[in-house]
């Protein structure tokens, strides 16, 4: 007769870390991404070495302006609550809408050809309700300055 395997019911067994490894070592699949999770394991160790290494030689001294709040050169003086008038606000919401309509618009133009007529029309009504929006804005003189 042939030797059958034994089913054990129950708690599923652990596999053995050896056989996981060579596991990963025998399959090109896996190989890689041992490859890749080793290389990542040194890079962060030498990371970690070199900060290490660092903290340990360096000097400490305590200086106390090294903790004073530093804005472009000025000394903080006065109060620090001072209201930003509204103009600088819709001028960085109209940056931000632009500069998204950037990322939409390049990763469409590299594939034109594959979209066709329908991702032509798309865009084009997405950019219009965007100049729209800008329409509104000179209209109510939100892009005048001063």
């Amino acid at each position: 007769m042939g030797s059958a395997k034994q089913v054990v019911f129950g708690a599923p067994q652990r596999p053995q870390v050896d056989s996981l490894i060579v596991l990963a070592a025998e399959s090109e699949f896996l190989r890689s991404y041992l490859t890749a999770a080793i290389m990542g394991a040194v890079g962060f160790g030498l990371v970690a070495l070199l900060l290490g290494i660092g903290k340990l030689i360096r000097p400490s001294r305590d200086v106390g302006d090294k903790y004073v709040t530093y804005e472009s050169g000025v000394n903080p003086v006065g109060w620090a609550w001072s209201q930003s008038q509204i103009r600088y606000y819709l001028f960085a919401l109209m940056f931000v809408i632009f500069d998204v309509e950037a990322v939409f618009i390049f990763p469409w133009a590299t594939r034109l050809e594959a979209y066709g007529l329908f991702g032509l029309v798309e865009m084009a009504a997405f950019v219009g309700v965007l100049l729209l929006g800008l329409l509104y804005a000179w209209r109510k003189g939100v892009l005048r300055w001063v």
